[in-house]
């Protein structure tokens, strides 16, 4: 991983003087290879060159385009073969590490999004919004969709950050899920379903909408190699994955993977000794010639040769802790570091010095018995087996057969530590006879195998006993011994020596080794574990020699020479001789490569006759291009340039796959990086200064990069150069020093860049915590060291920069984005729209700066207030020309307000702030005169219509226009008209709620209740001007509703004078609606005109002022219902008038007495009562009232009755008052009672004693006239006369 504990700053011990070593012929070698490629088009331009020679001269400009593409080829020419050279360094590091592993513990990067998804995404989620698909939603999920769809997936920041490769489809989920958790948060509760229900439905839906109609039967496609770069690799894929990376064709891959001998594991780590001891050399020439680079410091010198010293011995210790046993291809990585001491190893260390015991060997063995051939001395019926047994030990046994078919096919596994062991294989014969003791032996054989002998089953003769018949007898048995990972090569050699071998002879030898850097020459006797002579190879040197003649045995030699010590060896086959001198030149690790010997003439037409078989034909120049690619010798390259080139091609081919990795490598390409710093002392300062430059180009031509890895890269390169790296200080030079002050200060401007852009950089917050990790970057890059901490107001001014500059970037994308102009020759109204959109966007860039970026700026949040007013300020220089410019009369401006406000007062920072003071100041003389205007248009709306007031209830209008469709209200918009007359537009009449109110009252209640949500819905942020026209708004309605109580009292009285007094007389619906109008104002009253408690309870005066309106209210109802119950009485005295003319002893009583009277005068009373009890009932809406009216009206009555019987209780009543007196009283009784009057009302005292006059009356007309009364009683009956 690329973090400052990655990748340890080993040193870089290239010689400074030395210019890298060109790759010599190795452009015959890709030259060669294009060669091919390039002969049809080269067939295809010879005759238009031929052409164009046959003419008179080529333009000078033909001359300059060819000179160019020349120019041009050459430098690919040149590039490539520097990549042909990484990639040789590459594959080795591959093919044999033993520094690096594959981390496991980095993030997983998730696929990105391109700009073909976006677009189709689009398209699916407007299909959804659309109606045109399968899926399911509720009208809330549907608008978090919309809201999705129109501020982020359609957003023009959203489309450059996927042009830039920055967003994944984790990141669009993401950004869905923080919207809909905002909405779902501000939905009420509702029983039986959760929150959280609703989330993972809409997730869901969400999730629905994204894979629209996917076949998902599709068969899936192979992986591509992009696909899995993400996960641990095999090296067959880190080599495909390198050849992108660098342009490496497949077959040059071939052809150097077979050149570099990557499948032999034995050739690896003898290059790896080989580039340790050239480094070794390297930096001793340094520290001898003391050729150094410059340093910060001059006593560096030393500090930076130790480094050298301690990165190779710790190489040194990571190879020699890795097991011999590991070979093969197909290891895979278990690799780890070495934390051993820097003088692990030092050549010459005398102390380590191998016994016999170190190169002990161990060996597996296959015996295989197939069958036996030549038993002719045995019946056939006879039951023969075979036994086994190696050095000795224990026996095996095969199973019976018949010795006409000796056939086994049985194998024996045995373990042994003999490189010569004996192999003993016996025939025998079961014996029957009953005093046998062992079965009958009839052949044996003794083998000595190798590691290097035959793998068939072969036939080998059988010694016989003595008189045996079988003396063809044979036994045909396989013997494989598997070489064991530490025997390198074996094979018999004549060897002598000064010190061991001192006798030429033909021995068995063995290449042991013991270590990664330990090897031994032994011989071996028979049978014996142990080798009898060893020779460790530490030291020497070895190469092939001339024939010795004067010693006997051998045709071919080579030799092995160290200070002191010569060893000869020999042996009879040139193939041999080829095979042990490469194990030998190996084991060695010595830098001198041995060249074999030209052939003889003999042995070139051996070797002529045998042709290997290649996939690729190599000319003698590409096979020398291919050699010299392989053979340049790792010390004399500049590993520093050649890794920059790798960093930059690797990050490039990472930016461009699938994944949206932000920078970061893949676990691949970051094993081969640590391992190719480690293995080719690449210093880790200039590896992460070149990461730190590639990544801000990448940044500066706006992709995505985590700041999280600048961070990661910035603070290792500050701890070395400023001395305070975790390990200890290192030698710093002076190139480092200047590289990392030009990086930082570049570092500096694209931070500050980012921060200013913070909207565009980081669009919605994406990723998750970038803007946060680029404020603590950038406050890490603004120290001066990697100990002293930056002031806190050094870090707040820059911020505050920062945000300033965003302020104005932000409004000019915003006014582009709104296609704003400034024309002061557009209609106001015109303009007062386009600045209410303006209104809108502003308010959302702000509410989005709020969600997904003040968190970032958290310990700043202060400074996100000064932005947003900066970016306000901007917004009000557009704002107030275009209200200077509106009506004088006009309050479309009042939906602006509010849209504002609304806003502004939820904003703990921005509430009461510069810009919200000045949006009142504006707003102050526009309410206080649009209260006047209305103020004065109520009244003159009061005044003139009691003044032509019909006192016609609403209901009844409405009854008689119901074709005739009125518009209701229900509350006052924002936008309220102009009034140039001071009075509302038609529209804004009066809701009509089918009330029996009045025309102008139901007016004038309504204007004052809209008047006042009007100035509730502004929601006036400052206390002390809200409660002012809270006050002055109830004082008002106050005025006015006494204003229509004394009007609607006055017209009252004068109708009620006019009245009759007749049982003709019939309530007036006037009258009615005068007494519903005030039913109307002591209902509205608890609204209009009631402050708030709290208000209330500070203002005793306030207390005492709405006080005296309701006692004017009550006062003024009591009169009302009082004068009306009078005239309704004084009915009732008009028919009892009419009645005292029966009184007896009265003129007209003698009179009357022979008139045949009916009942005419109680009928007529009666339907008195009934008809006024309807109108009553039908036209006033308060019950309560009602019952009031009906209460004093009946009690009113009975008083009256009991007063008229009690001044005649002296006189006895005629039989026409008697009569006509049960009839009213007992109708009026049930007709009261029908309407609802109390019982303890209806049995009063007063007519408790009206019925009890009556009733003795009626008794005392029954005990005189008899029937005289008809059948009228004061009892109870169910007749109805």
């Amino acid at each position: 991983m690329l973090d400052p504990s990655s990748s340890e700053d080993t040193g870089g011990e290239s010689e400074p003087e030395v210019a890298p070593e060109p790759p010599g012929k190795a452009a015959d070698f890709s030259a060669a290879k294009r060669g091919a490629e390039s002969r049809a088009d080269g067939q295809q331009r010879q005759p238009a060159a031929a052409g164009a020679s046959s003419g008179q001269s080529a333009p000078p400009g033909g001359e300059e385009e060819e000179r160019r593409e020349r120019e041009r080829m050459q430098r690919e020419e040149e590039d490539h073969k520097v990549k042909l050279q990484i990639y040789v360094f590459v594959l080795r590091c591959i093919a044999y590490p033993f520094n690096a592993k594959q981390p496991t513990d980095m993030a997983r990067r998730q696929q990105k999004v391109n700009k073909q998804q976006l677009q189709a995404m689009k398209e699916r989620f407007l299909a959804f919004l659309n109606g045109e698909t399968q899926i399911v939603a509720d009208e809330a999920c549907c608008n978090a969709v919309r809201s999705y769809y129109e501020g982020f997936l359609k957003s023009e920041r959203v489309s450059k950050m996927v042009q830039g490769g920055g967003y994944s489809a984790g990141d669009f989920r993401e950004v869905f899920k923080k919207n809909i958790e905002r909405r779902v948060r501000g939905l009420p509760e509702i029983d039986g379903l959760s929150k959280e229900t609703v989330l993972t439905s809409w997730i869901a839906k969400y999730d629905a909408i994204y894979r629209g109609d996917e076949d998902m039967r599709r068969q899936p496609q192979r992986a591509h190699m992009s696909a899995v770069s993400g996960l641990i690799l095999s090296k067959e894929q880190l080599y495909e994955m390198f050849q992108q990376i660098l342009g490496v064709r497949k077959f040059e891959h071939q052809l150097l993977y077979n050149a570099c001998q990557l499948d032999n594991v034995d050739e690896q780590a003898a290059q790896i000794r080989r580039e340790l001891d050239g480094r070794l050399q390297l930096v001793e020439k340094i520290a001898r010639e003391r050729r150094y680079p410059k340093f910060v410091s001059a006593d560096m010198d030393v500090l930076y040769v130790e480094e050298l010293r301690s990165s190779i011995n710790l190489l040194m210790g990571n190879l020699e802790s890795l097991p011999v046993a590991k070979g093969g291809p197909d290891f895979k990585q278990k690799l780890k570091r070495s934390s051993m001491n820097n003088s692990f190893y030092e050549l010459g260390d005398e102390a380590d010095v191998l016994s016999k015991s170190d190169v002990l060997l161990s060996f597996t063995l296959e015996v295989v018995i197939v069958e036996v051939e030549g038993l002719k001395s045995v019946a056939p019926n006879r039951i023969v087996y075979c036994t086994m047994e190696v050095d000795g030990g224990e026996k095996l046994q095969t199973d019976q057969a018949e010795a006409s078919r000796p056939q086994w096919a049985t194998q024996g596994d045995f373990c042994t530590n003999h490189p010569l062991p004996s192999v003993k294989v016996k025939l025998f014969m079961e014996s029957t006879g009953v005093l046998a003791l062992e079965d009958k032996e009839l052949g044996r054989v003794v083998l000595t195998p190798t590691t290097n002998g035959p793998k068939q089953a072969e036939f080998h003769r059988m010694v016989v006993p003595k008189n045996s018949q079988d003396t063809e007898l044979k036994i045909k048995l396989a013997v494989r011994m598997d070489k064991p990972p530490n025997m390198k090569h074996s094979g018999y050699l004549y060897a002598l020596g000064h010190r061991v071998w001192k006798r030429w002879k033909r021995r068995y030898f063995v290449l042991v080794q013991v270590s990664q850097y330990t090897f031994a020459m032994c011989s071996y006797r028979d049978k014996k574990a142990e080798p009898q002579e060893l020779m460790q190879l530490e030291g020497y040197t070895v190469d092939y020699c001339d024939p010795q003649p004067s010693l006997q045995g051998g045709h071919v030699f080579f030799n092995a020479v160290r200070e002191g010590e010569s060893v000869v060896y020999a042996c009879d086959d040139e193939q041999d001789r080829l095979l042990w001198v490469q194990a030998l030149y190996r084991a060695t690790g010595q830098s001198y490569k041995p060249t074999p010997p030209p052939l003889s003439k003999t042995a070139k037409g051996r070797a002529g006759s045998k042709k290997a078989a290649s996939p690729i034909s190599l000319g003698p120049s590409q096979r020398q291009g291919v050699e010299e690619l392989v053979a340049a010798s790792p010390c004399r390259f500049d590993h520093a340039r050649l890794f920059t080139v790798l960093q930059k091609q690797t990050l490039q081919h990472r930016m461009n796959d699938s994944f949206s990795c932000l920078g970061w490598f893949s676990p691949g390409q970051v094993f081969v990086l640590d391992e190719y710093c480690a293995r080719y002392g690449v210093r880790g300062c200039h590896r992460h200064l070149s990461y730190l430059s590639e990544l801000m180009a990448l940044s500066e031509n706006n992709t995505l990069v985590d700041p999280t890895l600048l961070h990661y890269s910035y603070a290792f390169c500050a701890s070395h150069v400023h001395g305070n790296r975790p390990d200890g200080m290192g030698a710093v030079t002076m190139e480092e020093k200047e590289t990392f002050e030009g990086v930082r200060s570049r570092l500096l401007l694209l931070l500050e860049k980012q921060i200013t852009h913070f909207r565009y950089c980081f669009p919605f917050g994406r990723p998750d915590g970038a803007l946060k990790a680029t404020l603590s970057l950038q406050e890490r890059v603004l120290m001066k060291d990697i100990t002293t901490a930056v002031p806190p107001e050094e870090m707040k001014k820059l911020v505050h920069k920062c945000l300033e500059k965003a302020a104005g970037i932000n409004y000019g994308q915003l006014i582009e984005y709104a296609h704003m102009t400034v024309d002061v020759e557009v209609d106001p109204e015109k303009r007062l729209e386009d600045v209410m959109r303006l209104g809108e966007l502003v308010i959302e860039v702000l509410q989005q700066n709020d969600e997904h970026h003040s968190e970032a700026f958290s310990w700043w949040p202060e400074l996100m207030a000064e932005h947003a007013e900066s970016f306000l300020s901007l917004y009000r220089a557009d704002v107030d020309p275009v209200l200077r410019a509106q009506a004088l009369d006009s309050w479309n401006s009042f939906p602006l307000f509010q849209l504002l406000n609304g806003f502004l007062r939820t904003e703990p920072h921005l509430c009461n702030g510069p810009f919200h003071k000045h949006l009142q100041e504006l707003f102050v003389p526009l309410v206080v005169r649009y209260i006047d205007l209305m103020e004065s248009s109520i009244a003159q709306s009061v005044h003139r219509g009691f003044e032509h007031e019909t006192w016609q209830s609403v209901k009844s209008l409405t009854n008689n226009l119901a074709g005739v469709p009125l518009l209701k209200v229900p509350s006052l918009p924002l936008s309220l008209p102009s009034m140039p007359s001071f009075s509302p537009p038609a529209w804004m009449g009066a809701p009509r709620d089918h009330t029996n109110g009045s025309a102008t009252s139901d007016d004038l209640f309504w204007k004052l209740n809209a008047l006042q949500m009007f100035v509730v819905d502004l929601h006036w942020p400052e206390e002390q001007f809200a409660q002012h026209l809270e006050q002055r708004l109830k004082l008002m309605a106050s005025d006015m509703m006494e204003a229509c109580v004394r009007r609607t009292k006055s017209a009252f009285d004068a109708k009620m004078q006019k009245a009759n007094k007749s049982t003709d007389f019939r309530v007036a619906l006037c009258v009615c609606t005068m007494l519903n109008v005030l039913m109307d104002a002591k209902r509205h009253c608890s609204t209009l005109c009631v402050l708030d408690t709290g208000q209330e309870q500070t203002d005793k005066q306030w207390q005492q002022y709405h006080s005296k309106i309701d006692v004017l209210i009550d006062e003024a109802f009591k009169d009302m219902i009082s004068s009306l119950v009078s005239k309704l009485s004084a009915v009732l005295d008009g028919v009892l008038s009419k009645l005292s003319r029966y009184d007896q002893g009265t003129f007209f009583s003698s009179v009357l007495s022979f008139t045949k009277a009916g009942m005419d005068m109680a009928d007529t009373y009666i339907t008195f009562i009934r008809l006024n009890q309807d109108i009553l009932r039908d036209s006033i809406n308060d019950e309560l009232y009602l019952e009031k009216i009906f209460d004093q009206w009946y009690s009113s009555s009975m008083k009256m009755l009991c007063g008229w019987l009690t001044d005649r209780l002296d006189l006895q009543l005629h039989l026409y008052q008697l009569k006509t007196l049960i009839k009213m009283v007992k109708k009026t009784f049930r007709d009261f009672r029908l309407q609802g009057v109390l019982d303890t009302t209806l049995s009063n005292k007063n007519y408790e004693s009206v019925c009890n006059r009556l009733a003795l009356e009626e008794a005392t007309v029954a005990v005189k006239a008899g029937d005289a009364l008809q059948g009228i009683s004061m009892r109870d009956s169910d007749e109805d006369d």
